[in-house]
């Protein structure tokens, strides 16, 4: 998900540069979802009965996988991240490639978080777009086939802040999201439990104009695995409400709105003339609508508790309580455990690499209310959970 916190902006590109998240857990079954609410087969009772009302709470989701130890988008992080505990894993920011299949990769653009910049037979696709508004420079997954894509391995897309990570530069390809679902179902039973997965359509717009639509190549997976059901083992997020609105005419899975800062428009929007902003759809009025095709929101820690001008945290907003009060699961993104992703009054010297108080800043949060929350650290996530619910 995106615009992950401070320092983040200037790595890479995009609009968002986290995850944003929300997975449903406790009430949000399925609330009102016009023309696409199908009794659930008996597909979905194979994938755990409940849905996401069977996920712990607060439940911990693995921000692309365990990010915070291993490079991004991979099965090593996507692995650990289940090691770690995680309830459930981020595997697949999904974006497409020239002929047509998906993969995971944070963003279209991959200088950043694969090695193909000392690829010299790819020198000539290094080049500059327009992605959502933004002037990009660099190498874009539309502009490669699978094929090509597979000869590339990922690195770690934050060294200043993790340098450990880069010890695993070059060990793991680019998995693809049909490649997810069936690493989904050796895990569950590699594990003897049920794994789930938050996957993305990132920048749906942008790639819908290029002819490459996301929802339709998501939705035909999922039949495909069978995971296209309300209790399949699969989340499916956006930052584009029409994205999701449109996933809501294919499956039937639980799906989750994520939301940037509050005065930010999602791109569809801006594309379409609309000019609310994600203050106007974190109103009373905005969530009722939002809740009649989704099940959950996936906010920015700082529309949760925003921050005062020092870096530390204010007094919390009432989105949780309004969220809930029309049956919405709330998600937030991101966790980390390093300095200057933390809210300063939790952070602990000024070492880029450092951990500051995250236990702190964990209890913090969890006492909002919120139903759960993306972080690049599942192990400290689970920890923090048992100190929480322990009082």
């Amino acid at each position: 998900m995106d615009k992950d916190q401070a320092n983040e902006q200037t790595q890479g590109t995009g609009r968002r540069a986290l995850l944003g998240a929300a997975v449903l857990g406790a009430g949000g079954a399925v609330l009102g979802l016009p023309g696409a609410a199908r009794a659930a087969g008996p597909r979905a009772a194979a994938h755990g009965g409940r849905g996401v009302k069977s996920l712990p709470k607060p439940t911990i989701i693995g921000h692309r996988g365990s990010s915070g130890y291993r490079p991004e988008h991979t099965f090593g992080s996507y692995n650990l991240a289940l090691d770690l505990g995680a309830d459930v894993v981020e595997a697949g920011d999904l974006v497409p490639t020239r002929d047509g299949h998906l993969v995971c990769r944070h963003e279209p653009e991959i200088g950043g978080t694969t090695d193909v910049a000392s690829h010299p037979e790819f020198a000539g696709r290094r080049t500059t777009k327009v992605l959502d508004g933004v002037p990009t420079t660099g190498w874009f997954t539309e502009d490669f086939t699978l094929a090509e894509l597979k000869t590339l391995r990922a690195v770690e897309r934050i060294p200043a802040n993790r340098p450990h990570n880069t010890l695993y530069n070059g060990r793991w390809e680019i998995p693809t999201f049909e490649e997810v679902l069936k690493w989904q179902d050796e895990q569950t039973r590699k594990r003897g439990r049920q794994v789930w997965i938050y996957p993305e359509t990132k920048h749906p717009t942008y790639f819908r104009k290029l002819g490459l639509g996301l929802e339709e190549r998501v939705a035909k997976l999922l039949r495909k695995y069978g995971k296209d059901e309300r209790n399949s083992p699969v989340i499916l997020q956006s930052f584009e409400p029409s994205s999701i609105q449109k996933l809501n005419q294919l499956v039937d899975n639980p799906l989750v709105v994520l939301l940037s800062t509050a005065d930010s428009r999602p791109y569809d929007f801006v594309e379409a003339g609309d000019p609310r902003t994600v203050a106007d759809l974190i109103t009373p009025k905005g969530l009722r609508e939002m809740a009649g095709y989704a099940q959950g929101i996936g906010p920015t820690l700082d529309l949760v508790i925003p921050k005062n001008a020092d870096g530390t945290l204010a007094e919390p907003t009432t989105l949780v309580a309004d969220a809930h009060k029309v049956g919405l699961i709330l998600h937030p993104y991101t966790m980390r455990n390093e300095n200057p992703f933390l809210p300063a009054e939790y952070r602990k010297g000024t070492a880029p690499d450092a951990y500051g108080d995250v236990f702190g800043a964990f209890r913090t949060y969890f006492a909002t209310g919120i139903d759960g929350v993306f972080t690049d650290n599942a192990d400290t996530g689970v920890l923090a959970r048992a100190d929480f619910l322990a009082g």
